[in-house]
């Protein structure tokens, strides 16, 4: 396990409603600089709601969360990100009528005026060749696996000191997953902390440094990826073992 730095995201004791529908209760998480962190659980047990809850695109009822020692729950999610969080949303959502080279300078939509765009466009190159080659191709036509990279790269783009990355081998082919936690890999080897939402549990763990296991929107476990991994909770859940 890598040594982790300082507080990046404290997300505490945050309550969340849709409505009259209580979906998350009295959550914290906590993000270090340098970690790869996996929220795992099934199907409605909250986890795409942290992701929209970080990002500004719901607002806690209750509890707050902070960035870098400052608080972002009031902010709206361009100011968000332009903070330093990127998201790579569930089902990928690249702009299809818009070529690979388009999507990715929509990335850097809110840096527009910064300069480094071919600096940015090189460091997603690098990472992934094929969007070089296929860089005027409409992302319509790519498959799901090309999509997924073109939305990692869209994130990368912003330059994210944290990337909230939302089911990522959602839709993808085994081989295909295991080529994108790779890549999940590296991008965290080149400074970038990662916060992965997903239900493969066996491949988010494999990457991971810590891990929290939601249900039902509390956190029920925590521990290191090891840890979680030897889990009776986990085993007999999500790996269809133990007990």
């Amino acid at each position: 396990m890598r040594t982790p730095g300082g507080v990046l995201l404290d997300f505490r004791d945050v309550h969340t409603h849709y409505g009259a529908l209580h979906v998350l209760k009295g959550v914290s998480y906590e993000i270090r600089e340098g970690e790869i962190v996996s929220l795992l659980g099934g199907n409605a047990s909250g986890k795409s709601t942290t992701m929209k809850t970080v990002l500004g695109l719901v607002r806690p009822s209750e509890g707050t969360i902070s960035f870098r020692g400052q608080p972002i729950h009031g902010l709206r999610t361009s100011e968000i990100v332009k903070r330093g969080i990127a998201p790579v949303p569930e089902g990928r959502r690249v702009f299809p009528r818009m070529s690979i080279l388009e999507n990715l300078e929509m990335g850097r939509y809110t840096r527009r005026a910064e300069p480094g765009g071919d600096e940015d466009l090189d460091r997603v190159f690098g990472l992934f060749p094929v969007l070089r080659d296929r860089r005027h191709q409409l992302a319509g036509t790519m498959s799901g696996g090309e999509q997924q990279m073109l939305a990692i790269g869209r994130a990368l783009m912003t330059r994210p000191t944290l990337l909230c990355m939302d089911e990522p081998s959602m839709g993808l082919a085994p081989r295909l997953v295991e080529e994108v936690f790779d890549i999940i890999r590296a991008i965290n080897e080149q400074g970038t902390t990662i916060f992965v939402i997903e239900q493969n549990v066996n491949m988010a763990l494999s990457i991971a440094d810590r891990g929290y296991v939601l249900q039902m929107g509390e956190v029920v476990l925590t521990g290191s990826a090891a840890e979680l991994l030897e889990s009776p909770l986990i085993q007999k859940a999500y790996l269809g073992s133990g007990a």
